[in-house]
């Protein structure tokens, strides 16, 4: 998801809080094995009259819903979601890990005989980092790191590493010469603390984050030194997410550290959405409804939240509704570069032409609907407009079916996500995510974050039930 809009107004008033013991993590069985977590997240087991967990009520399911829940799987995402956030990891707007990514979605629709296509579109350069250490590194977080596009590029440096703690010139002692240098980041400094450590004989500076009031928790980030644009520093300047900077002094105070930062340029990149849609029964120019997700992360995320988890919904009800008989033709969605605001939903609506938008009944946006979280208790109808549309009113009505209401919240107004991009032409859409109980603003620790991992991030669960959500709205906005 991206941060683009903080914008939150309910329409009307918020239904009750169920607590925090909805999917409660402590059902998970985490075992700690060589630094890193090994997860076994607990599959969703109920049966189909079953009340689903944080439920009100047991559901009373049409048949047309049973259609949909007796074949959703969330063990089947799961494959998915492992090869997404782990094999490829985090998948950064144009470079080779989103085209991989891109590759792999496709191929799993193309298996399902949807018509499937690639549609490419420029985006800016990006400048990433990547951490290494001889004696190993914590595994149960990612060590990709930005690096600034204004100081030494597509080089690797090995050295102990040192911390310079504000920077000061005093900070600067003649340990600095021929090490790394950990450093804390004051954006109205950063240009005179990199020049110290050029001066001091640093091989690479580590800028950390300041910490952020939780849950929110700092990212990584490519540093800006737009004093050094035109004659780049000669050392590498990275930025780390605040879980890798709390990491990396907590390990050199342990011990001493040595270092790997390799950076590298990405430039001259090419982004891609993911299309796939399957033709209902009233024909090629009948109505459109289409389910969606990003699957790009921010630097150093997996993003097994955000958004692995609604990439994954999208495959698992690709593969349930391509047999199911339906009127309206169902297009699954998969966007790139929406972490740099929303590029590929919008150019995607910017190249349909008025005739193909009003083919569109409603866009069900999926950004974050899986968190293992405790206080993410409540599911949000999330509109950029503020009104309630079709997807809103189609979701609150499968809500009611299976047993939700009041745990679904009022529809309120919230952007930066790619429902956006659509509800910008009056195209009905809506963004639908588990968060905290008082506001959407309530998200995760993980959230943008080396932290945003399957075993870290992930429930079943929620999963499972976001499926069952999303399925039944849309397939009872395509059948009818």
């Amino acid at each position: 998801m991206s941060s683009l809009d903080d914008t939150v107004t309910p329409s009307h008033e918020s239904s009750p809080s169920v607590g925090s013991s909805f999917f409660n993590r402590r059902r998970m069985l985490t075992v700690a094995l060589g630094g890193a977590a090994t997860v076994a997240l607990p599959a969703p087991a109920w049966a189909a009259t079953d009340q689903r967990p944080g439920a009100h009520r047991p559901p009373k399911l049409t048949p047309d819903d049973r259609k949909v829940i007796a074949q959703l799987s969330s063990r089947r995402a799961l494959e998915h979601l492992k090869v997404l956030s782990e094999d490829i990891g985090p998948r950064i707007g144009g470079t080779d890990s989103e085209r991989r990514a891109a590759n792999y979605i496709a191929g799993q629709l193309d298996k399902l005989r949807y018509d499937t296509t690639l549609q490419p579109f420029a985006v800016a350069d990006k400048f990433l980092a990547q951490f290494s250490s001889p004696a190993g590194l914590p595994t149960d977080l990612n060590w990709q790191a930005g690096a600034s596009a204004h100081a030494a590029l597509d080089t690797s440096v090995t050295a102990s590493v040192v911390d310079v703690r504000a920077g000061a010139a005093d900070d600067f002692t003649a340990d600095a010469a021929g090490r790394i240098v950990l450093v804390d980041y004051v954006a109205a400094q950063r240009e005179q603390v990199a020049a110290r450590a050029v001066a001091a004989g640093a091989v690479a500076v580590v800028f950390l984050p300041a910490d952020l009031v939780e849950p929110r928790r700092a990212q990584a980030f490519s540093p800006t030194l737009p004093g050094s644009a035109n004659s780049p520093l000669p050392i590498p300047v990275v930025g780390v997410a605040q879980a890798q900077k709390q990491r990396l002094r907590a390990l050199l105070a342990a011990r001493p550290l040595t270092l790997t930062i390799a950076t590298t340029a990405h430039r001259g990149l090419t982004s891609y959405n993911v299309l796939a849609e399957r033709q209902g029964r009233s024909g090629p120019n009948g109505p459109v409804v289409m389910v969606s997700a990003h699957y790009d992360s921010v630097i150093g995320a997996p993003g097994a939240n955000d958004d692995g988890s609604g990439t994954v919904l999208c495959l698992e009800l690709a593969r349930v509704l391509k047999a199911i008989p339906i009127n309206a033709t169902v297009r699954f969605a998969l966007w790139g570069s929406e972490e740099q605001g929303l590029i590929g939903s919008r150019y995607h609506v910017r190249e349909l032409p008025q005739a193909e938008r009003d083919r569109i009944l409603a866009v069900y946006q999926n950004d974050m609907v899986a968190t293992s979280w405790d206080p993410a208790t409540r599911y949000w109808l999330l509109s950029f407009t503020g009104q309630s549309n079709r997807a809103t009113d189609e979701v609150t009505a499968a809500a009611q079916r299976l047993g939700y209401q009041p745990q679904i919240s009022p529809v309120t107004q919230r952007g930066a996500s790619d429902h956006q991009s659509f509800q910008e032409v009056g195209i009905a859409s809506a963004n639908f995510s588990w968060r905290g109980e008082e506001s959407p603003a309530l998200l995760e620790p993980p959230y943008h974050s080396p932290e945003d991992t399957i075993a870290k991030n992930i429930s079943l669960e929620r999963l499972q039930v976001s499926m069952e959500l999303i399925g039944c709205a849309a397939y009872a906005t395509a059948r009818s």
